[in-house]
């Protein structure tokens, strides 16, 4: 099951007021946050298999055996 983001938007503020503007200004905090940490995470473990895809694609076929092996 997805994980669900919940950003919740704090004070009421009038059209122009500052408390609009600073609730933008959180929103966009909190949602640049969370998109890099799913960021962080997808990178994570990502990065092996994409180094394996990558050597497995290269050139000179090699197969999965070779390319784990520490010789």
């Amino acid at each position: 099951m997805a994980a669900k983001a919940s950003l919740k938007i704090k004070g009421k503020g009038g059209k122009g007021s500052k408390e609009s503007s600073s609730s933008k200004y959180e929103v966009f905090k909190e949602w640049t946050n969370w998109s890099l940490k799913k960021a962080k995470v997808a990178t994570h473990y990502g990065f092996i298999p994409l180094i394996i895809i990558l050597g497995m694609k290269s050139d000179p076929n090699t197969h999965i055996f070779q390319l784990l092996s520490p010789v």
